[in-house]
């Protein structure tokens, strides 16, 4: 049973190294072999150069492939590992046509897990957490009014004129300014175009409480039901969304400004050049700290008055063990792939999971990967 670790990225890297360490058959594959031989050569030398074709003929049944490529592998790269009887897990969303693989996973036996870094992924794990909990009190009704917020954010420990800096490629990080989000919000549907529109301002109950600036982002809507939200509970504020730094939207009207404007060939041309520019001038830089804050919050309330309220909050940053983001993303990733081998998850296309011992446990982990890692109540 061999282990197909595909990519070597930065945010890849401490969870590979960690399976490799624990004694896992893996063999590594990346489309240069010179920075995988950079990232683990110390570790392994089952290294290979990542082509489809070549992979293909590699995997067997009962294999594990793992894809932290770009997101247009993942889909091609399950559909390859369900037809061959193997299991597939990386921590990018669920798109669509990874979600239509269900049915033939099943059929398979194999496990599709997805969803589980950071921000989607330990997010996922508090939201369960809180849901059960909420669900276990004594304040528990059907009829209390619901408000749920998921806040994360990768921001800079010391912060920049420019309110942010970029571990990789601001490409990605600018198309995202043009996606539409949908939430809710005083128990009404909230659509909003661009991120920019719906800026606010969250208080987050760190170890010293902080404010930062938040704004929806993707569709929230269906992770109601991935959080097990009853389809008769009052949900008064449900989103899922993105925090920066203060001071982030003044630094960033500019680039609103122009992002708004661009459309077609030309315009993904300027997005590129964008993209070169704040790299060159917003990177960080070697051995400097990155900082990731979430803050996932949920509150009962009942005629107006709160009843039940507790956040999960995690406020974690670089140091000699590398940056937050590489160990937050790629660690429960790893997580997830010893239980995938365990068979401790379902076969079909599934998120992080929800069972309570795997949350406990891989939360658990995320308290050593963090600095500061907690469950604030805020009516005890």
């Amino acid at each position: 049973m061999t282990i197909h670790w595909c990519g070597t990225g930065l945010s890849a890297i401490p969870g590979l190294r960690r399976l490799i360490e624990a004694g896992h058959d893996i063999t590594v594959w990346n489309r240069t072999t010179a920075k995988a031989e950079e990232a683990v050569g110390d570790l392994t030398d089952k290294i290979k150069a990542f082509e489809f074709d070549a992979i293909s003929a590699d995997v067997n049944e009962g294999d594990l492939v793992v894809s932290m490529l770009p997101g247009d592998w993942h889909v091609p790269l399950a559909e390859m590992c369900i037809n061959k009887g193997a299991h597939f897990v990386s921590s990018s969303y669920i798109a669509p046509e990874m979600r239509e693989l269900h049915a033939k996973a099943l059929v398979r036996g194999v496990s599709v897990v997805n969803e589980i870094g950071l921000d989607p992924g330990i997010d996922h794990l508090m939201a369960h957490q809180l849901v059960a909990d909420y669900r276990q009190s004594d304040a528990y009704d059907a009829g209390n009014d619901l408000s749920f917020k998921s806040y994360c954010g990768g921001i800079p420990k010391h912060p920049n004129p420019f309110r942010y800096k970029f571990s990789w490629s601001p490409l990605g990080v600018l198309k995202a300014l043009r996606s539409p989000s949908r939430s809710i919000k005083h128990f009404t549907e909230l659509n909003v175009a661009r991120p920019w529109d719906a800026i606010s301002t969250y208080d987050a109950p760190l170890a010293t409480p902080e404010s930062f600036e938040v704004y929806p982002n993707r569709d929230s809507l269906p992770f109601m039901e991935d959080y097990q939200f009853d389809t008769n509970w009052r949900v008064k504020e449900f989103v899922r969304g993105t925090l920066r730094l203060n001071g982030w939207a003044d630094a960033w009207k500019d680039v609103f400004a122009e992002v708004e404007t661009l459309e077609g060939p030309e315009g993904d041309a300027r997005l590129k050049e964008m993209s070169d520019t704040f790299w060159a001038e917003n990177s960080y830089d070697e051995g400097e700290p990155d900082r990731v804050v979430m803050c996932v919050d949920l509150k009962a309330e009942k005629d107006g008055a709160p009843v039940w309220h507790k956040t999960y909050v995690m406020d974690a940053w670089g140091d000699e063990r590398g940056t937050a983001m590489a160990r937050l993303v790629s660690i429960p990733l790893s997580l997830a792939i010893e239980s995938v081998l365990n068979r401790e998850i379902p076969a079909g296309v599934s998120p992080a999971p929800h069972d309570p011992k795997l949350v406990a446990r891989y939360l658990g982990e995320v308290n050593t990967l963090a600095q500061h890692l907690m469950v604030v109540d805020h009516l005890a």
